[in-house]
């Protein structure tokens, strides 16, 4: 460990480089150097699974318990999502066990983490002799890697691995239609990124008609030929003609001299984002001149720190008014690192253990998370006086991360003084 960590000091001091030859010359060795990072990465992580798996074995933890929420706690450690660390925990026990050749060449720098990445993922429905064979014609001589671009390296192990074994991607085509889905993402200046997985036949057939509609559409009025395709999926997925007529609740949060137009601090908008102060007014005045069932919620914080302390509720039962509570004050799942929508809510203390259903000792957590916490040696605690509400979590190896709940929308931190902790104290056990 020490080694490494003077290694990483090395890089810091690193001189720069006294012409444009050396600067090509040291990004080159660079960009090995973080290839061999990753296959060391990926050698001590098979061996935590190793170390662990050994260790739940002789604690007498049953077969298909042992090595549960590893996966989180290797996304922690490589400040990743959850989803994102199961997938690399699947990464590398194909790496290890499998593929040598493609090993040892991320191992010399030949190939990257992201195109080894290409070669198990393109491999994974195939069986291990196969996959052996794929590794071994494309990474065994790692000269036929040199100008190899991602999109050829894919197109190549597909192809491969089809000669090989027909029925297999015949299969893998067919098992994958059950993962078809729509997501969104934020994308740049108030816009939406919505994305659909489709099946081939099906995706080709939704773009082929919605541009059919626009090829005998533009021209009609000062839209492109872009933005009457996309207006035609709002259109024909909704049913209604604009989008001011859509019966879908948005949920903007924003301080009130923002809503009364007496500062231009940005918005927020739960599953999105912050977005100006201008766009923010705007939904909610279109809203109101389309006469939607607008509602307005009041949401108290901490003068100092920002903490979000209490929400009106319009709803009946308690539990629906915190989940929203919830939602506004975590943004997203409280987990170090993960930016994944909220989907469940949480007991950081579990409730069979005495822990109350509350604001302090509740968060958001996405799915995966939430699974992860519940296994042996996974602690969660809250904390909010210091300031926003702070979760503390303890993974089994006795690492903590820290999150801290994020500031509102027009909150900037303050410093708190001794005199106003002392006070919180003392009103926390009135």
């Amino acid at each position: 460990m020490v080694a490494l960590q003077s290694f990483l000091s090395s890089l810091t001091e690193l001189p720069p480089a006294d012409s444009e030859t050396s600067a090509i010359d040291q990004i080159s060795v660079l960009e090995s150097l973080k290839a061999a990072c990753a296959a060391a990465q990926a050698k001590q992580t098979m061996r935590l699974e190793e170390l662990r798996v050994e260790a739940e074995r002789a604690a007498g933890v049953p077969v298909a318990r042992q090595g549960r929420g590893l996966a989180a706690e290797v996304a922690l450690a490589r400040k990743a999502s959850g989803s994102a660390g199961g997938r690399y925990l699947g990464f590398v026990r194909a790496l290890i066990r499998e593929m040598p050749h493609t090993r040892a060449a991320l191992a010399s720098g030949a190939l990257t983490e992201w195109r080894a990445t290409i070669l198990v993922r393109e491999t994974a429905h195939l069986t291990p002799r196969d996959r052996g064979e794929i590794d071994r014609r494309i990474c065994a001589a790692t000269s036929s890697l040199e100008g190899v671009g991602d999109r050829a390296l894919d197109a190549e192990v597909k192809k491969i691995a089809y000669a090989l074994d027909p029925q297999a991607a015949v299969d893998r085509h067919s098992l994958s239609q059950s993962d078809r889905r729509v997501s969104t993402r934020p994308a740049p200046d108030g816009m939406v990124r919505l994305s659909a997985l489709l099946p081939l036949v099906s995706g080709i057939s939704v773009y082929a008609s919605l541009k059919k509609h626009a090829d005998a559409t533009v021209g009609a009025d000062d839209r492109t030929h872009a933005q009457v395709m996309a207006d035609a999926l709002v259109q024909r997925v909704t049913g209604a003609a604009t989008v001011d007529a859509l019966p879908v609740a948005v949920n903007v949060v924003m301080p009130d001299d923002v809503l009364l137009g007496d500062s231009s601090a940005a918005a927020h908008v739960p599953g999105y984002g912050p977005i100006p102060a201008d766009t923010a007014r705007g939904l909610v005045r279109e809203s109101l001149d389309a006469d939607a069932a607008t509602t307005l919620r009041r949401l108290y914080k901490a003068p100092s720190s920002g903490a979000l302390v209490a929400m009106d509720s319009t709803a009946r039962l308690f539990p629906t008014g915190l989940k929203h509570f919830l939602e506004f004050r975590d943004q997203s799942c409280r987990i170090p690192y993960c930016d994944a929508p909220i989907a469940e809510y949480d007991h950081a203390k579990p409730h069979s253990r005495g822990g109350g259903t509350s604001a302090d000792n509740g968060g958001g957590m996405c799915v995966s998370h939430n699974r992860a916490k519940q296994n042996p040696g996974w602690h969660v605690t809250t904390d909010h006086d210091t300031g926003r509400h702070l979760a503390t979590v303890t993974t089994p190896t006795g690492h903590t991360r820290a999150s801290r709940a994020p500031a509102p929308p027009g909150h900037h931190d303050q410093p708190v003084s001794p005199v106003e902790r002392q006070l919180r104290a003392l009103l926390d056990a009135a």
